[in-house]
């Protein structure tokens, strides 16, 4: 297989890709893997949501082309019990179903995990009907080049998924892994909707629920991984999910507890990693600049846990002050830089929007080994 790096050259055109801080940022057509790869994984967070709208397949197949190692579908259900790949279960902010007057009688206000959202939901849809909807750009005025798809593309069943995930891994003679993630599991279990059934089962008929299969469920509930390792048996890699602040739903326990020493040591029995707000590996500082490692890396390693954080993106908006170039949010700042300082904390990986910048901050990083 080629090198990694023989490959950076490649394929910026072809893939209609914008340049990230230059030459230097060319986005890669790489053929190197999970399988000969060397380093942290680079999660293609959503695809390559930076560059297609999220959750499509387009999405995640220019993720694998870019160099991703894993390719991450949220999960959510149908009104006929599929399991298809969208951030949330509301859609209106990532399809036309908003246009769509057959479906506006559809639109009510649920409560969802305790807060008040209206719009339009994948369980008030059969897979038929969602099908007949087209995903748009869920950050237009940040990513106006993603409009350019906005009508093109259907939303993903997470079969789907898995089939172009075999078909890329044929294609490109690399492994590709999945980073799916069961989206407010209690919410949908609620309902009478569970996800974690059709998730094993998915997985399981795609010969994928292996200790050392390329796959990484994750959570935002730690009771719904325990739950799957206890009850449905999963044998799968499994990851936990925290966010800055605050607590899992129907969970007393806060993120911050969960990831202090003896929280770890609580999650290294079901769990096989923790995916942390980027914030709790660097925090930043009161002027918004990148402030200084925390011990979270040292602590989860100690408890035999793997540390993924997200989401990196390479504009303005989401980078650190002193990482930013210029003044309007959209623009890119120097995503590479920032990364390769996360990288240098121990991390075994990172979700970002822009995947073709993760394996170039990779690389700097392991040059420099």
């Amino acid at each position: 297989m080629a090198d990694r790096r023989q490959v950076l050259r490649f394929g910026a055109l072809a893939a209609g890709v914008p340049a990230v801080l230059g030459a230097a940022a060319t986005p890669a057509l790489a053929t190197g893997g999970h399988g000969d790869h060397r380093g942290p994984l680079i999660v293609g967070h959503r695809g390559a949501s930076g560059y297609r709208p999220e959750h499509t397949l387009a999405s995640y197949e220019l993720a694998a082309r870019l160099g991703a190692d894993y390719i991450e579908p949220d999960l959510v259900i149908t009104k006929d019990r599929v399991l298809v790949a969208r951030h949330e279960p509301e859609i209106g902010g990532t399809t036309d179903v908003a246009s769509r007057p057959e479906f506006a009688s559809r639109k009510r206000t649920v409560l969802l995990d305790g807060v008040s959202v209206t719009g339009w939901f994948t369980h008030d849809f059969t897979l038929a009907e969602l099908k007949t909807l087209r995903a748009t750009e869920r950050i237009p005025q940040l990513r106006q080049h993603n409009t350019l798809y906005d009508g093109l593309f259907q939303v993903p069943t997470f079969q789907e998924v898995l089939d172009l995930r075999k078909r890329l891994e044929q294609e490109l003679d690399r492994e590709i892994g999945v980073f799916p993630e069961t989206k407010h599991p209690t919410y949908f279990r609620r309902l009478g909707l569970e996800l974690e059934a059709p998730l094993v089962r998915s997985l399981r008929r795609n010969g994928l629920d292996r200790a050392d299969a390329p796959v990484l469920v994750q959570s935002f509930e730690a009771k719904n991984l325990a739950t799957l390792r206890a009850a449905y048996k999963l044998r799968a890699p499994m990851v936990f999910l925290t966010g800055a602040a605050g607590s899992p739903f129907d969970d007393p326990k806060t993120y911050a507890e969960y990831l202090k020493p003896a929280g770890l040591r609580e999650l290294s029995r079901y769990a096989d990693g923790i995916g942390p707000d980027k914030s709790q590996v660097i925090p930043r500082t009161a002027d918004n600049t990148l402030g200084t490692p925390t011990s979270l890396v040292a602590d989860a390693h100690a408890a035999g846990l793997k540390v993924i954080p997200y989401t990196f993106r390479a504009e303005n908006q989401f980078l650190p002050a002193d990482y930013r170039a210029g003044t309007d949010p959209a623009a890119y700042g120097r995503a590479i830089a920032e990364q390769v300082a996360f990288l240098k904390t121990g991390l075994d990986g990172l979700f970002t929007d822009q995947p073709d910048i993760g394996v170039l901050a990779r690389d700097a990083v392991l040059a420099r080994v």
